[in-house]
């Protein structure tokens, strides 16, 4: 059965791409956004498009009434600018307030949707280096962890109102088109591609396709509800991605970029960037849900050589 659906973040990197996905299975997908003109611009296939200001819920919250799904992605991109305390306020507020909004406009709704989707991250553990981490392990104690603990924490209170609730902490989201790997190409297609940090830290990973097909299974399965970690089985750590990633595009993967130089460059943001999630998956796949690219070379190949 078609379903009405929301997307908040449609025009991000898994918002776009879960959007098509989703349209393209006969759902009517509304996309909730900051800058419409880009959004009918970028995504054609777009047939709702609804101007978004998640400090304003009077302006949007009759749009949720009704729906089956709504799939909140929105916040500011955390890679932007340098993490000065300002821009470390927006990134908290952009998460955490308009999550607060999408709550209380359900709440309010006549018929409120079945289900709230809200992406959370890995990096809500912090930095564990080889412990393995499951859904019930503490969090940890930096900016990032403490943001993704509090979103987290906003998101489950929809349960209040008898709305089913899944937050994905998702790895890092493999797609030629943004993230992690287009920024690792260039300097590898330079023949001076290597790891970031020590080497030894575990990447969480998983490919875009991936990502796009758990968010659909989610709302097809009513059984499926809470936190789930949402990476790859094929976890593997950075000098392990790296030397794939060189080998399938005939590339060497001898340079390394220590951590005090990544911080000089990008500032407190390279913490995390270096940091180590060892995470089980064991909850996910408990649900039943298939990976299409379990391995990290499959990934790769399907990403930078088969292009399908």
């Amino acid at each position: 059965m078609n379903k009405k659906i929301i997307i908040t973040g449609g025009t991000g990197l898994l918002g776009s791409k879960l959007g098509i996905k989703l349209s393209r299975e006969g759902n009517e997908i509304t996309l909730l956004t900051r800058n419409t003109s880009q959004a009918r611009e970028e995504l054609i296939w777009a047939k709702h498009i609804k101007e978004w200001d998640y400090t304003k819920p009077e302006q949007w919250k009759n749009i949720i009434d009704g729906k089956d799904a709504v799939v909140h992605l929105a916040g500011a991109n955390l890679s932007a600018k340098r993490w000065s305390d300002n821009y470390k306020k927006i990134i908290y507020e952009s998460r955490i307030n308009s999550t607060r909004n999408i709550v209380n406009a359900i709440k309010s709704c006549e018929v409120r949707p079945k289900v709230l989707i809200t992406v959370s991250a890995v990096g809500i553990y912090g930095n564990r280096n080889d412990e393995l981490l499951n859904e019930n392990s503490k969090p940890g104690i930096d900016f990032l962890a403490n943001l993704c603990k509090d979103w987290e924490e906003e998101a489950e209170k929809v349960e209040n109102y008898h709305v089913r609730r899944v937050t994905l902490r998702l790895g890092i989201v493999l797609s030629r088109e943004g993230g992690m790997l287009k920024k690792l190409l260039p300097s590898f297609k330079l023949f001076v591609g290597g790891s970031i940090g020590t080497g030894n830290q575990w990447i969480p990973w998983i490919h875009i396709k991936d990502a796009t097909d758990i968010v659909d299974f989610v709302i097809k399965n009513d059984s499926v509800s809470g936190v789930f970690n949402c990476g790859a089985p094929g976890i593997v750590r950075m000098k392990d991605f790296t030397e794939t990633l060189g080998r399938i595009i005939n590339r060497p993967a001898y340079f390394r970029i220590p951590k005090f130089v990544l911080r000089m460059v990008l500032g407190e943001i390279a913490d995390t960037i270096v940091s180590s999630q060892r995470i089980s998956i064991e909850k996910l796949l408990g649900t039943g849900y298939n990976f299409k690219f379990g391995e990290l070379e499959s990934a790769l190949k399907n990403l930078l050589i088969d292009k399908d």
